[in-house]
């Protein structure tokens, strides 16, 4: 059960340290990056741990198993990212180092067959499932509320340019408020997305025997992470503001409901 707890833990953990670093990766955040920099220092802990209890449990270093030897692969990332960072303050070079570290981790996790422990493999095969769902609909969630925020722009613009003085106009806040929320949703939305179409991706690989790369969900999840990847481009790579920001937010949402309510008409192996 401790076992189980570290693995779940660590995982969760490990998102939270990617999205930091993805901010601060595309905004030069270094609040983000302090916040991701902590996050990674305790799943370090946490991973020195799981080796503990694992090499209790076992009775060997655990590290002479496929499964055993990706973790370990992780861990030595993850200690090298950390080491480098307090030395030579490369921070992009720890973001890469992190994602490179997390899809190590998230692949251990799920190789299945592992001879150590096949309850344990069980075990982790349905919860890293559960984290794989409730961080897409996590993505849903902060997309839909970008969505909102872009029909509140244009609402309040429209209300501005035909001159509708008043107090409901104040309480829609500023414009500029309302798209740097936006956008900040979306920035959030992108990494969680990404990660859990990763761990998704793998435990199909690992766990069905008729995954396929041209699912209908397989391929609207690309064409998601694709819609909101152009829509950071636009507004950080081109500087892209106001209304033909929010017609794109507008497109990568379409590509999201077709995504949850259309594509599972047509799924082999997704419920939802």
């Amino acid at each position: 059960m401790t076992l189980n707890l570290l693995y779940d833990l660590t995982i969760c953990l490990y998102v939270l340290s990617v999205c930091g670093y993805f901010i601060d990766f595309l905004e030069n955040n270094r609040k983000a990056n302090r916040i991701a920099f902590w996050l990674l220092s305790i799943i370090w802990f946490l991973q020195c741990g799981i080796f503990i209890v694992k090499a209790h449990y076992t009775g060997e270093f655990p590290i002479l198993t496929i499964t055993d030897g990706l973790f370990f692969l992780s861990w030595i990332l993850v200690t090298l990212s950390l080491l480098i960072n307090r030395i030579l303050r490369v921070d992009f070079f720890v973001f890469f180092t992190n994602l490179a570290g997390f899809i190590l981790m998230a692949i251990s996790l799920f190789k299945p067959k592992d001879p150590v422990r096949d309850e344990l493999s069980k075990h982790l095969m349905s919860d890293l499932l559960v984290i794989h769902i409730t961080i897409a609909f996590l993505a849903y969630a902060v997309f839909t509320i970008s969505f909102i925020l872009s029909m509140m722009y244009l609402i309040e613009y429209r209300m501005l340019k035909q001159k509708k003085w008043g107090k409901r106009l104040v309480r829609f806040g500023s414009l500029s408020q309302i798209e740097k929320w936006s956008f900040f949703c979306n920035l959030v939305g992108v990494p969680l997305l990404l990660i859990s179409l990763v761990l998704g991706i793998i435990r199909a690989y690992t766990a069905l025997s008729d995954f396929s790369w041209y699912d209908p969900k397989v391929i609207s999840s690309f064409l998601v992470i694709a819609a909101y990847c152009l829509y950071l481009y636009q507004r950080l790579g081109k500087n892209v503001h106001g209304k033909p920001l929010i017609y794109w937010n507008a497109a990568g949402f379409l590509l999201v409901l077709i995504n949850v309510f259309l594509s599972e008409t047509l799924t082999n192996f997704h419920f939802w």
